[in-house]
């Protein structure tokens, strides 16, 4: 600006003096500067870079022996299926509340019980190393419930049944997308929309691999999907109101912190 000027260490900082008849100018000029100014890059801290929680093994380790035990008993007693599986007339015709639970234990043959523990391993772990095993496997179950009932309610008055943990092991996988998004969105990282539901994006792509079914199959593709719908919806909610308490709890600290300088 061509104004002369002397830059004095003070005590919080540096001091600009200048004559006053420039004062504006200078206000303008750094605002300008300001304006022009990249966003500043986010913080992320170690935990929130990293899993912060065990894998949750003895909750893992109950989950296989509850299914693997329940196609045992399956197998004994093939009525169970009958009493268990998840049935739009069942629930709604004849109010039997437990059935979107109880078709999570249930699996038509040996193929389907292990492709179950397979994926169900993989994303229930992921879920649990995120939010602790404590809270994603109940998570979990619940969204799978909560798939199951939704079908029915889709389907009904037509008959339906099912019978699988595949919707819970879907809703596991829109647990992750729903965390990854809420993340992104909390962070207020500058992304394209596109980008920034690269979450949501991914966990539809390997919905759609992995949960379509073969063509003339019978899988269940809708409860599949609302499962994940479910996970999805569980997984953004317990990271946005898990934030709010953060940021409450530590009276604004975190988010000071987060945004950066002013």
């Amino acid at each position: 600006m061509q104004q002369p000027c002397w830059v004095i260490a003070g005590e919080t900082g540096f001091d600009l003096m200048a004559d006053t008849t420039a004062i504006e100018g200078i206000r303008a000029e750094i605002a300008a500067y300001e304006n022009e100014r990249p966003p500043a890059a986010p913080k992320f801290t170690p935990e929130e870079t990293h899993f912060r929680f065990p894998a949750g093994r003895a909750a893992l380790a109950l989950w296989i022996v509850a299914l693997v035990a329940s196609f045992a008993w399956q197998s004994r007693h093939p009525g169970w299926s009958d009493i268990g599986a998840s049935s739009s007339a069942g629930l709604f015709d004849h109010h039997e509340w437990w059935r979107p639970f109880t078709s999570l234990f249930l699996h038509a043959d040996a193929p389907h019980l292990v492709g179950n523990l397979v994926a169900g391993t993989f994303f229930g772990t992921l879920v649990a190393r995120s939010i602790s095993a404590a809270r994603g496997w109940p998570m979990i179950l619940a969204s799978g419930a909560l798939g199951n009932a939704l079908t029915s309610m889709v389907v009904w008055p037509d008959p339906f049944v099912s019978i699988g943990a595949s919707t819970a092991v879907f809703g596991a996988l829109g647990i992750l997308s729903g965390l990854g998004f809420a993340s992104l969105l909390q962070h207020r990282i500058r992304l394209s929309p596109a980008r920034t539901a690269a979450p949501v994006i991914g966990g539809i792509i390997v919905l759609g691999l992995m949960g379509g079914g073969a063509p003339d199959g019978n899988t269940n593709v809708l409860g599949h999907v609302l499962g994940f719908a479910s996970g999805l919806a569980c997984g953004f909610l317990h990271a946005t109101f898990s934030r709010a308490s953060a940021d409450a709890s530590s009276g604004g600290i975190a988010k000071e912190a987060h945004d950066g300088p002013t």
